[in-house]
């Protein structure tokens, strides 16, 4: 018998600032998703939602702390996308 594949799936709290908070039309959602890293998410964040900057152009925060897009990902994370932004 063939072995099936479970796919992990996340519930993650997702923040959202800036450019990022107009397009998606909201500051927070909490998401089901099966990726393990905020590269990941980010991407399907920004096909759904038309983001216009790419994912290098970001900081990601994990649970309060600055993380890498390559950072694992888990169950009840709190991720913040932060857009590059200027001020005076």
């Amino acid at each position: 018998m063939p072995e099936s594949i479970d796919q992990k799936t996340l519930e993650v709290h997702v923040r959202y600032f800036a450019s990022l908070r107009d397009h998606a039309g909201k500051a927070t959602e909490t998401l089901l998703c099966a990726h393990e890293r905020p590269f990941d998410l980010y991407s399907e964040l920004k096909s759904r939602y038309a983001f216009t900057l790419a994912a290098n152009e970001l900081r990601v925060a994990i649970n309060g702390k600055f993380s890498a897009m390559e950072d694992r990902i888990q169950d009840g994370d709190e991720l913040v996308f932060i857009p590059p932004v200027s001020g005076g």
